[in-house]
């Protein structure tokens, strides 16, 4: 063996290995010195954490958030997919369910908006819909009683005509370090909430619907992967996923499609007003876009399972929008 040839192809070696070294560090340094990182893929450009810190009292005030989130989607334009369609959206006040509002009417659907309180957010939704030169209807109330939701349905009908797409969005949400922090209340508010308020709402709405309608709930990536402070409201979103799929074989004689969508973090009322304001500063940082969704790219996705154009061969279907998990 010719120690003192291969010594030197070593040392050459470890030449080239440290050089390759010194290229990756300095790569990892420059993306160390790039602030966001983040993806931007979009038709502009979207926030990025660190937010300021902050947090609201339930339910949530979108006009408080900063920075407001990106609900208005100014480079979608319409092209008649939900033309002669009315849709009732619960929690359509604020975040996901104001941008769904304002995509639907911009795709020529009438309105109505189901919330809890939030009357100033909820205006500012219909003003958004109003501008799109369709009818909106404002129904606040709690989806958790059978009666609201029975009222709600019929106020629908009677007043804009008839009920083709069902959005059942409300939610509600809060953290709990464990199981012992969990208390009954809370247990018993969000299962009211995220899965009695969907059966009711749906219960309803199927008298008034015809073939060719369309269910859309939203579920959550929580539904899928769990999360440990989270541990009632993974559970209601699991149910909804489940539920959708249930229902979608349940309602397919009628013709009426039930899909679901399952957004992973997106930047809305529901999440400062979850969580304590260090960890809002952060929210989404954690996901391989580095940053939360906006309600305007998750609403499309309620556009496409709502128009028959896009999706009638679509049923018991649940699209993850969760930023590339």
């Amino acid at each position: 063996m010719d120690k003192e040839k291969h010594s030197e192809r070593a040392r050459d070696a470890e030449r080239d290995q440290r050089r390759i070294q010194a290229e990756v560090d300095r790569q990892d340094g420059r993306k160390r010195d790039d602030h966001t990182g983040a993806m931007q893929a979009g038709a502009r450009l979207y926030p990025v954490p660190p937010f300021p810190k902050q947090h609201q009292s339930k339910p949530g005030d979108e006009a408080a958030l900063d920075p407001a989130p990106m609900y208005d989607a100014p480079f979608w334009r319409g092209s008649g997919k939900l033309e002669g369609k009315t849709a009732l959206i619960t929690g359509g006040d604020s975040g996901i369910g104001r941008a769904v509002a304002v995509l639907f009417a911009r795709e020529g659907a009438d309105v109505a908006i189901s919330y809890l309180s939030e009357d100033k957010d909820a205006k500012e939704t219909q003003r958004a819909i109003e501008k799109e030169g369709r009818r909106c209807l404002l129904l606040p109330g709690d989806v958790t009683s059978e009666d609201y939701c029975r009222e709600t349905v019929d106020a629908v009908v009677a007043e804009l005509g008839q009920l083709d797409i069902l959005v059942n969005n409300a939610a509600f949400q809060y953290h709990a370090a464990g199981l012992e922090e969990l208390s009954t209340e809370h247990f018993d508010t969000t299962l009211k909430t995220n899965l009695y308020g969907y059966f009711f709402m749906v219960r309803e709405a199927v008298r008034h619907m015809r073939s060719g309608a369309s269910i859309i709930n939203t579920g959550s990536i929580t539904g899928i992967d769990g999360s440990a402070q989270l541990l009632d409201y993974s559970m209601t979103k699991g149910g909804i996923h489940a539920f959708t799929r249930a229902l979608s074989a349940n309602l397919v004689s009628k013709g009426i499609r039930v899909n679901a969508v399952a957004p992973g973090p997106v930047w809305t009322p529901l999440n400062p007003s979850e969580r304590p304001p260090e960890q809002v500063a952060e929210f989404g940082a954690k996901t391989p876009m580095k940053r939360p969704a906006q309600p305007e790219e998750i609403a499309p996705a309620y556009v496409f399972f709502a128009s028959p154009q896009c999706s009638s061969y679509i049923t018991g279907e649940i699209l993850p929008v969760i930023g590339g998990y």
